[in-house]
C-alpha cells in the first residue's frame, strides 16, 4: 500500500504502511521541496511514540544527505519547543 496523507497528515502502521523506506521517501519529498524553495537548515525532532527517535534519525540522514545543516533533537520534545528552535 502506498503513502496517503489526510487531513491529519500521515496516519499508518508501524511495519505495514510507516516503514523506514517510506519514511526515507517522505523526507526525501521534503528535502526536494525545500531545497527549491532555497531551504538550507532543519530541525528534527521527535515524541515518545514507539521507534522515534530511530525515525527522526532517518529523516535527519536524508536531509544530511541533501546537503541541509540537520539539528536533530537529543531527546523527546514537544512541538511548541521544535517550533522554537526552527525560528531560532
Amino acid at each position: 500500500m502506498g503513502i496517503k496523507f489526510g487531513t491529519d497528515g500521515w496516519r499508518a502502521v508501524i511495519a505495514e504502511e510507516f516503514t523506514f523506506d517510506n519514511v526515507a521517501k517522505v523526507a526525501q519529498a521534503h528535502a526536494e521541496h525545500l531545497k527549491a524553495n532555497n531551504g538550507k537548515k532543519v530541525v528534527v525532532g521527535y515524541d515518545p511514540r514507539f521507534m522515534s527517535e530511530d525515525f527522526a534519525s532517518t529523516v535527519a540522514e536524508v536531509f544530511a544527505s541533501n546537503d541541509f545543516e540537520v539539528i536533530l533533537s537529543s531527546k523527546v520534545c514537544s512541538t511548541p519547543a521544535l517550533s522554537l528552535m526552527a525560528k531560532e
